[in-house]
């Protein structure tokens, strides 16, 4: 189950990124959460574990409210 709310927690967070930013399509903010996780690989969206990827979104949003 943590799973499942860990998901919908990130899709919460990637509506929040998408008010954000109406201008990054969907590719580029999965692509912007893996930079922000740490991940700069080829693969780094595929490997993107959703915990890492709510975690970044997070980190994301943040950044924009400071």
């Amino acid at each position: 189950m943590k799973g499942d709310a860990t998901r919908a927690e990130l899709l919460r967070a990637l509506a929040d990124l998408g008010k954000l930013h109406p201008d990054w399509r969907l590719g580029q903010t999965l692509a912007n959460l893996a930079m922000a996780a740490g991940r700069t690989d080829a693969g780094a969206v595929w490997d993107l574990e959703d915990g890492e990827a709510l975690a970044a979104a997070q980190l994301l949003l943040e950044r924009h409210r400071q």
